[in-house]
């Protein structure tokens, strides 16, 4: 444990809180920058000599529940939190995972500038976070519903319909992809509740994907080459793309096809009817764009 450096980094992280953002008065006499020790130990649920003793590099080693409450109270970030662990010598603690996450503002600042290309950001358990109009298009709209349904890996496994995405002799490949992935997540989470719950959901439910599991195949789905299924333009040959987040949490997919081929004017014609009604005449829109 790095006591000298452990008690610097306390003090600059308390300095730059303000009591406003904790919601404690400012007061007249305040002398310093940020919060007085006492503050934060009242915010932590601990001791003002406990924590002064922190700030002057001595006593014992803190405990994991001391530091997350002293990260809560300091209101450090992800980064800031994980350093906090590495100084005073504890395991970092799980990363906060769930299907309510939001997209990573520079997963939205990078779809946002995606137009001409179906794309969406999607969480490491396949939950869709974010969509472009083509991807609505493309895929569909995203489903408002929380829990392991959420999930499209989940879904894969449990709701027939589901796959009707993908034409019927891609479904082993799919398959596989999704299990290889999953239990990449699973090793990067580590004892993770979330994905805990899932797997054992998903070995009750289908013998597939409990074979599956039992082979230990480990792949991050970076890229793969797709079929997909549109109700109105059939079968879409395309190339999909993932760039990572840096914390691996989420994916930007999307999707494209080489210049020339019958994907391309296809992705080209969905630019064109969109999610209108797909009882629409295609064959009458294609004829026009030509």
């Amino acid at each position: 444990m790095n006591h000298s450096e452990l008690a610097a980094f306390l003090k600059t992280r308390r300095d730059r809180v303000r009591p406003a953002d904790v919601g404690l008065p400012v007061g007249p006499r305040r002398r310093v920058p940020g919060l007085r020790r006492e503050e934060v130990a009242q915010l932590a649920g601990l001791s003002a000599d406990y924590y002064t003793e922190l700030e002057r590099g001595r006593g014992a080693q803190p405990s994991a529940q001391v530091l997350a409450a002293l990260a809560r109270a300091l209101r450090l970030n992800g980064d800031e939190r994980d350093h906090l662990f590495r100084l005073a010598d504890r395991p970092l603690p799980p990363a906060s995972y769930g299907p309510s996450a939001h997209a990573q503002p520079a997963l939205l600042g990078l779809l946002d500038r995606l137009t001409t290309t179906p794309a969406q950001v999607i969480s490491d358990l396949h939950e869709t976070l974010a969509q472009n109009p083509l991807a609505v298009a493309l895929l569909g709209p995203r489903r408002a519903v929380k829990g392991p349904a959420a999930s499209f890996v989940y879904r894969w496994f449990t709701e027939p319909d589901a796959r009707k995405l993908y034409p019927l002799k891609d479904h082993p490949h799919h398959s596989r992809v999704f299990v290889a992935d999953l239990q990449a997540v699973a090793a990067r989470r580590g004892q993770d509740p979330e994905v805990t719950r899932m797997v054992a959901a998903l070995r009750r439910h289908s013998e597939e994907f409990a074979a599956l599991w039992e082979t230990r195949d480990v792949a991050v789905r970076r890229a793969d080459h797709k079929r997909i299924v549109h109700p109105a333009l059939g079968v879409i040959e395309v190339d999909c793309h993932s760039l990572l987040s840096e914390d691996g949490r989420q994916r930007l997919l999307w999707f494209s096809a080489p210049p020339g081929t019958e994907g391309a004017a296809q992705l080209e014609l969905l630019s064109v009817i969109g999610t209108q009604d797909m009882t629409t005449d295609v064959d009458e829109l294609g004829r026009r764009r030509g």
